[in-house]
């Protein structure tokens, strides 16, 4: 895996003893091999992996079903589309976190790190009123409670094209599960949208603007970058520092993109958006990760690189579901008959985003790992879910 990062320590509220779990007659997903066998959960943590085909008694009999780690996700937009199901359409946030925890769990997730944009646009056409420190407090106050299926942690989307972005990263501290702040450049004509007709389309589309609107963000847009981009990305990364949290690049497009994310300490590139990015995060031992859509779909709604291309050419190293969380399991298999190499491809939604993110105690099927499971039957080249065990409890 390459790059390091600094391990991250969560503290989770206690909650009664999970009962002991044992599941027979299964093909487990080790970090290099399947094998058939008998995984027993114990007390949260897997305790043990039994190979020798004896009859376990009281153990559910799996009927030789894939076994694999708890899909770990780094980072997904489906908390904010809970939130806004459709344009201008409000859902209340404490909804939105639950409808969000159910859809992860049945999706095979058991650590999830929640996206909110931090850093917005004054465009002229009302007040902005910032959402993610009120979206944090009710996810904070359910973990709390232990009240959601999986384990929930923050990704803050820093937009340096903004505003307001140094407010609202001061109203976040050490004590909020921050775990990822990745550094976000959305300005028209660059990175994701290099392909300006396409920015264009989609801007229109999903805000349901007219040609005036959309031209005053644009112009928005480029002065806001032109004038606070630079001290807002510095803010970003001594926000992360303070945070604890992991720091990621996003849309890098260039050699140089790169190596300004290298040197502000950036160990994740999300979504390099060309071939010549992933190669230079490659050389410089920066973690890439791509979208399963782009996987799934053979290439990306913005036009850049193709997540398959990256992939044959051993350029991915994490898939995130992005904006369709049933896209990462699939996405997993998909690479899994690409690479003919199912143990590699689990990986990729599983142990790596765990390591790229320091979460050292999940993340592969292993003795003293958390007892974050997945069980899965293959359907042709898909996969269908059929238990999914987070610390050890019963939550799809």
């Amino acid at each position: 895996m390459p790059g390091t990062t600094k391990q991250i320590i969560i503290a989770m509220p206690a909650h009664n003893p999970p009962t002991e779990t044992i599941l027979s007659n299964a093909q487990i997903i080790l970090e290099d091999e399947v094998v058939r066998g008998t995984l027993v959960l114990r007390d949260g943590k897997i305790a043990e992996i039994d190979l020798s085909g004896t009859a376990v008694t009281m153990a559910e009999d799996l009927g030789g079903a894939f076994v694999a780690a708890g899909l770990v996700e780094l980072h997904t937009d489906n908390l904010e589309r809970h939130l806004e199901p459709r344009p201008g359409v409000h859902w209340p946030k404490g909804a939105a976190v639950l409808a969000h925890d159910a859809e992860m769990a049945g999706c095979g997730v058991t650590t999830v790190f929640d996206a909110m944009r931090v850093g917005s646009l004054s465009t002229g056409r009302g007040k902005y009123a910032p959402f993610a420190r009120g979206l944090a407090d009710h996810l904070l106050s359910f973990i709390h409670d232990d009240k959601l299926k999986i384990k929930h942690l923050i990704h803050l989307r820093a937009e340096i094209c903004a505003h307001t972005l140094v407010d609202e990263l001061a109203a976040f501290s050490d004590q909020d599960h921050v775990g990822i702040v990745s550094v976000m450049d959305h300005t028209p004509g660059q990175r994701q949208f290099c392909d300006f007709e396409k920015y264009k389309t989609y801007i229109m589309g999903k805000r349901g603007i007219d040609e005036a609107a959309f031209q005053t963000l644009v112009d928005v847009s480029i002065k806001a970058r032109d004038e606070f981009g630079a001290s807002n990305e510095i803010a970003a990364c001594v926000a992360a520092a303070q945070l604890g949290a992991v720091m990621a690049s996003h849309d890098d497009t260039t050699v140089e993109h790169v190596e300004n994310s290298a040197s502000r300490g950036m160990r994740l590139a999300e979504f390099p958006t060309t071939v010549e990015a992933a190669h230079a995060c490659r050389e410089r031992g920066i973690t890439i990760m791509m979208g399963a859509p782009n996987l799934m779909r053979g290439g990306s709604h913005s036009g850049n690189v193709s997540a398959l291309e990256l992939a044959q050419q051993d350029l991915l190293d994490v898939i995130s579901s992005d904006y369709v969380p049933a896209a990462l399991l699939q996405s997993a298999l998909m690479l899994a008959n690409l690479w003919a190499d199912l143990p590699r491809a689990m990986r990729t939604v599983s142990t790596n985003p765990a390591a790229a993110a320091g979460l050292q105690d999940r993340g592969q099927i292993a003795i003293g790992q958390r007892a974050d499971v997945l069980c899965y039957e293959p359907i042709g080249d898909m996969g269908v879910i059929r238990r999914v065990i987070s610390d050890g409890k019963i939550v799809a």
